[in-house]
């Protein structure tokens, strides 16, 4: 059973989301919340398997809120999924910058938002490729500053080349196939290199690879 918390200060927002979740035999919503700061208090309480958050709320937003379920121990097995009115715009790039596995615009088909939520669970980005790309191009047209690459010493030459990949928005399978190795190979890689950077998820790996200076626009 896939356990879901929903935190977004729009009722009939929840509401909606919540009726899709409740249809399906293998998701419950587990709470509800209207800000980040009850959210928290609730994800302490019952654990979910992932937590879906509003990127813009009062007293609490989504995005400091990611933040504090990043940094808690106790929340380590949370996915956060970001909900968004606008697409990738500059709230949602903190967002995973912060910790958030992937982020879901709210007017997202039904089947694609099930799709989405069942991904998350199993602890996959969702990041498409094409959502990759974009964090590419943002990159591109504005890098941030460049923070200190030190963490990169402890990975392997392999793991460096997965990371690089990962950050030019290739698949699993397309990683698998560049490096001439299996696709469980390929994950092993990438889980070591997060393990290592610290990073949660793959869409955190991403943000870090271009942090750190292994990645750079000119060579993505």
């Amino acid at each position: 059973m896939i356990r879901v918390l929903l935190i977004d200060d729009q009722p009939l927002i929840r509401s909606g989301f919540r009726a899709f979740l409740d249809l399906e035999d293998d998701i419950e919503v587990v709470a509800e919340a209207a800000n980040g700061q009850e959210g928290l208090k609730l994800a302490r309480e019952h654990l979910p398997d992932i937590a879906l958050i509003d990127i813009q709320m009062p007293v609490l937003d989504g995005i400091e809120t990611t933040r504090r379920i990043a940094a808690d121990p106790a929340l380590a097995g949370m996915h956060v999924v970001i909900l968004t009115n606008y697409g990738l715009d500059e709230h949602v790039f903190n967002a995973l910058r912060v910790g958030a596995a992937g982020f879901l615009v709210k007017d997202i088909v039904p089947e694609d938002f099930l799709h989405a939520v069942r991904v998350a669970a199993r602890g996959d980005a969702l990041l498409a490729p094409s959502i990759t790309r974009k964090l590419i191009n943002r990159y591109v047209t504005q890098p941030p500053p460049t923070a200190p690459g030190t963490a990169l010493e402890e990975l392997t030459g392999r793991e460096r080349e997965a990371v690089v990949l990962v950050a030019q928005g290739l698949s699993n399978d397309e990683i698998a196939a560049r490096m001439v190795i299996s696709p469980l190979t390929a994950k092993t890689h990438i889980n070591r290199a997060m393990t290592k950077l610290r990073a949660r998820d793959r869409a955190q790996l991403v943000v870090l690879a271009y942090e750190s200076g292994l990645v750079t626009p000119h060579n993505s």
